[in-house]
């Protein structure tokens, strides 16, 4: 699993002397931020999709400063927020909205279409975008942090059980080629 994610991370050290990042250096140094096992690598998944649900460009930043406050991997988590992105942020807040509607008990079976994408235009995305969202109203208050609680939570979960899964069938398949090696005497207790 390490091999995986750190095929698309870069080098702690190059973070670590950033131009921006050199006056936070102190504070980036904490070995858990870099390393890859498996509660980092959960903790930073789980950081992630949390803060992948913040409007706006402070999702990376809400997860920088996460990832540090709760010692998970820094990079991880930063990188993970890109799962909310223009072509996802719609069916995502709309999901939002419906298990805010759900859990406030104000599900009346209508959703809110979002804006028609083919008349927004680049002058007046944001002012359409921002119309949309502030009619959802308060399901959407409600089910954003329910939303990403819930993707957070799951997040961690699958990355601590895949991992296990993987570090299981490495080690069988260890003691298998441990047992057919030539001449080898060894049993599946006898692991040096």
């Amino acid at each position: 699993m390490r091999k995986f994610f750190r095929q698309f991370l870069p080098h702690h050290e190059t973070l670590r002397n950033h131009r921006w990042l050199r006056p936070f250096s102190r504070w980036l140094h904490h070995p858990d931020l870099w390393h890859m096992h498996r509660r980092s690598v959960a903790g930073g998944v789980a950081v992630g999709l949390f803060c992948g649900l913040i409007p706006g460009p402070f999702q990376v930043i809400s997860a920088v400063l996460l990832a540090v406050l709760l010692r998970v991997n820094l990079p991880l988590s930063a990188v993970v927020t890109a799962y909310s992105n223009p072509f996802t942020i719609v069916p995502l807040y709309v999901l939002a909205y419906e298990l805010g509607s759900r859990a406030m008990g104000a599900s009346n079976g209508m959703i809110m279409e979002p804006p028609p994408f083919p008349e927004m235009h680049w002058d007046n995305w944001f002012d359409v975008l921002w119309e949309w969202l502030a009619a959802l109203g308060e399901p959407l208050l409600f089910g954003l942090p329910l939303l990403a609680l819930s993707l957070s939570i799951a997040g961690y979960l699958v990355v601590r059980i895949v991992w296990r899964v993987a570090v299981v069938l490495r080690w069988r398949a260890r003691v298998h080629r441990l047992k057919k090696a030539p001449g080898s005497k060894r049993g599946p207790g006898a692991m040096s």
